[in-house]
């Protein structure tokens, strides 16, 4: 088996998520793509007549974000039409698994150069959505509307199980805030050191003219105190049907744990940030970066995909973590960076606690509450993110993982080289 190497990672600010006031909401989701797979293909002098698919992660595939964005960006980054390309869906997981995909086949040598990658324009979802919503059309993604499904496996709205979940495990919101401000704080320090420089590249339109440029969500003056005045932002759910004539989101959690009482803690100030934004990854296999020049930043050591259950829905990056472990042959205490999306708050808390980890080693620069969740493109940024870090302060093992809607978490472990 030969190794996987990652030779470079690249991503977009991300902008916000609100059509028409984040400086990204006005692209095509096809070009917002095509902007970090030209960027790894010019970065690395890259012959994509070699590149043997592009594998791309979209969660919310509508619309202008339906079909194979794949394949349509890599044509539209100037891609050799030998170039394939793949989009797949594994919800927030979707870039992290397109990168596991993509190592999996160099790993067994049908493949030598691949990209991975994703992107998300939540400005466009949404807005997309809600006209679905307006004409009585469309669904969560998530079971809603499959009654049959929801018999066997209830799966409520996401706020509302980071709600059950810190009910269940006894974190209070005062826990939760701490680490939202931690995240703000981490994030402000990682930007004005230039810590996100070496992956983040600059968004421009077809003149040359820059689109995005910097971060357009973090909230750096956040504190504590500001945050306790928040209001929880998914109490609105609790009684709601989930679908016309179905149970309520609070009645399908009862319906598998009829004990908990869920109160509601969560809200903007610790939950992920609504954004747009895309990020790449360019692997390849040892005999190819030899021949062809291409220097390695890290190896890809182990990879795991796990599910948990999909009634709660957010506690698969514990076991992901534990397995992709096992599969290295490593514990926590090799790992010097832990990058675990933040989806909300409790789904970092509890991981930290269940897995008994030094604080400063998980999330070190922040995450995407201070910086926000383009939900298909997080996962190959929370990568890009780990190998930077590892390099900045001279690290060996990153572990990079993430909860994904339907109760599951893709992992991956890399090594700087």
């Amino acid at each position: 088996m030969t190794e996987a190497y990652i030779i470079d990672a690249v991503r977009t600010p991300r902008g916000l998520g609100k059509m028409g006031k984040g400086a990204l909401s006005q692209m095509h989701p096809e070009h917002l793509s095509a902007t970090v797979l030209a960027a790894i293909k010019e970065r690395n002098a890259l012959k994509t007549e070699d590149v043997d698919d592009v594998i791309w992660g979209v969660s919310a595939a509508l619309g202008l974000q339906a079909g194979d964005i794949g394949r349509m960006a890599a044509l539209d980054a100037g891609y050799d039409v030998r170039a394939g390309g793949v989009t797949l869906n594994r919800f927030c997981g979707s870039s992290l698994t397109a990168t596991n995909l993509s190592a999996a086949m160099i790993k067994s040598g049908m493949a030598d150069v691949m990209v991975a990658g994703g992107m998300d324009m939540l400005s466009y979802a949404n807005m997309y959505g809600m006209k679905m919503r307006e004409a009585g059309v469309g669904s969560s993604g998530m079971g809603a509307g499959n009654p049959r499904l929801q018999a066997k496996h209830p799966q409520s709205n996401q706020g509302v199980c980071a709600d059950a979940i810190a009910a269940m495990e006894g974190i209070t919101r005062e826990d939760l805030e701490a680490l939202g401000v931690e995240s703000q704080r981490r994030a402000a320090v990682a930007m004005a050191e230039g810590r996100f420089d070496k992956s983040t590249i600059v968004v421009k339109d077809e003149d040359g003219n820059v689109i995005l440029d910097h971060e357009e969500y973090p909230r750096p003056e956040t504190t504590a105190e500001s945050l306790a005045q928040l209001k929880p932002a998914f109490e609105m759910f609790y009684n709601m049907p989930s679908a016309p004539g179905g149970k309520t989101y609070v009645e399908l959690i009862n319906q598998v744990y009829p004990d908990v009482e869920i109160k509601p803690v969560h809200h903007v100030g610790i939950s992920s940030g609504v954004v747009d934004g895309a990020s790449a990854i360019l692997l390849a296999s040892k005999e190819y970066a030899e021949a062809n020049g291409l220097t390695p930043r890290a190896r890809i050591v182990a990879m795991a995909e796990t599910g948990d259950c999909p009634t709660l829905m957010l506690n698969g990056p514990v076991p992901a973590a534990r397995k992709v472990l096992a599969k290295a042959g490593l514990s926590v205490e090799d790992i010097d960076v832990f990058e675990v999306n933040e989806a909300f708050a409790v789904v970092v808390e509890k991981f930290i606690r269940d897995l008994d980890l030094d604080r400063s080693r998980v999330n070190p620069n922040g995450g995407s509450i201070a910086l926000g969740h383009p939900i298909g493109g997080t996962g190959a940024m929370l990568i890009g993110t780990a190998l930077d870090e590892l390099e900045r302060t001279g690290g060996r093992y990153g572990l990079i993982t993430m909860c994904a809607a339907g109760g599951m978490a893709p992992a991956v472990i890399i090594e700087r080289i």
